[in-house]
C-alpha cells in the first residue's frame, strides 16, 4: 500500500482549514484552532510510538472500507493519515516561512509538486503524468528550498520519523502561544456509562491506564464515593488538582472485583491562543508573519 497519503490527504485537510480563514467563513481564532488541533492529536496520541505518518498511510486498507469486524486497539496505535498529514502540513509550512523569513511557503511546495506530478496526461483518463513517490516528494522539498539537507532531515525526523517539530516556538512567530488547553486534574479521554462502565478503550500512559483499569471495568467508587446520578468522574476531579492521589474500586466483567490508586496528571490537550489575548503584546515582525500565513498570496 502506497505511503503517501499523508501528504494526498492531510494536506488537503490543512489547506481546506486554511482556506476557510483566508476567505474569512471562519473567524482566526476558530480557523487556527481547527489548523493547530491536528498537531496536538498528534503529540498526544500513543499511537505515534508505533507508526510514523508514512506509516499510517499504509494501514489504510486495515482501518478504512476493508476494515474487520473483529475488534481492534487502533484507538491506541492509529492516528488518520488525514491527521497526521495536516500536522505535517503545518509543520511544513510553518518550518518553511521560519528558515526562509517568509520567502518560501508550503504554497510554493505544493505549486512545485503539482507543476512535477499534478498535470493529467496518463495511460488512462483521470491519471495524471508522472505520479510522485515519497522519494519524489522529498527531492521537490529539496528543489523548492535549494537545501538538500533540510529536506532530508525534515522527512527523516517528521514523515518517515515518529518526532514532532517544536510548534510552540513556530506558532510564536505568527504571534500565537501554543499552551497547555486546562490545567485541571486528569485521570485520562474515557467514556463511562450512567452505570460506571468504561465503554472504550483506554489510551496508554493515562493514569486510569497506568492504574490498571481497562474496557469494560465498572467503576464503582472514586475517590471514596460510589459513582451514582450525584456523583460522577467530573465532578470527583473538580476536587482535585494534578499530582493528587485517588482511589478506584472496580468491577472487571469476569465479576471480580479490585482496588487501585490512580495518580492524576493534567490533562495534555494543547490550544493556540494569539498573543495579544495572553497578556502579551503582537509585535509587528508577528503581525505580518501572521498576516502572510492566513491571508492568500493570490
Amino acid at each position: 500500500m502506497s505511503g503517501e497519503l499523508w501528504l494526498a490527504e492531510g494536506f488537503t485537510q490543512y489547506y481546506g482549514n486554511l482556506v476557510m480563514v483566508r476567505t474569512g467563513l471562519v473567524p482566526v481564532s476558530q480557523g487556527v484552532a481547527g489548523l493547530v488541533g491536528a498537531a496536538t492529536a498528534v503529540m498526544n496520541d500513543p499511537g505515534r510510538q508505533f507508526r510514523s505518518a508514512v506509516g499510517m498511510s499504509q494501514m489504510a486498507p486495515f482501518t478504512d472500507a476493508a476494515r474487520a469486524v473483529d475488534p481492534t486497539n487502533f484507538s491506541n496505535t492509529f492516528i488518520s493519515y488525514y491527521t497526521y498529514g495536516a500536522a505535517v502540513a503545518l509543520a511544513l509550512d510553518f518550518s518553511l516561512r521560519d528558515r526562509s523569513d517568509g520567502k518560501i511557503t508550503l504554497d510554493d511546495y505544493m505549486r512545485m509538486m503539482w507543476t512535477v506530478h499534478g498535470k493529467p496526461g496518463g495511460p488512462q483518463p483521470g491519471l495524471v503524468a508522472h505520479p510522485y513517490t515519497l522519494k519524489d516528494a522529498r527531492d521537490r522539498l529539496a528543489e523548492v528550498t535549494g537545501d538538500r539537507a533540510f529536506a532530508d532531515q525534515f522527512f527523516d525526523s517528521y514523515v518517515e520519523g515518529r518526532q514532532v517539530v517544536d510548534y510552540a516556538r513556530l506558532l510564536l512567530r505568527a504571534g500565537f502561544v501554543f499552551r497547555k488547553q486546562g490545567r485541571g486534574a486528569w485521570l485520562g479521554n474515557l467514556r463511562v456509562d450512567l452505570d460506571g462502565t468504561i465503554t472504550t478503550l483506554l489510551d496508554w500512559g493515562t493514569p486510569a491506564f497506568d492504574a490498571g483499569l481497562d474496557q469494560g471495568d465498572t467503576i464503582l467508587a472514586l475517590d471514596g464515593k460510589p459513582l451514582d446520578g450525584g456523583t460522577t468522574v467530573a465532578s470527583v476531579l473538580k476536587l482535585h488538582k494534578p499530582g493528587d492521589r485517588i482511589g478506584v474500586t472496580f468491577r472487571r466483567r469476569s465479576g471480580v472485583t479490585g482496588t487501585a490508586t490512580i495518580t492524576l496528571k493534567e490533562n495534555p490537550a494543547m490550544e493556540a491562543v494569539p498573543v495579544e489575548s495572553s497578556d502579551g503584546t503582537l509585535s509587528s515582525e508577528q503581525k505580518q508573519f501572521r498576516a502572510s500565513w492566513l491571508g492568500s498570496r493570490h
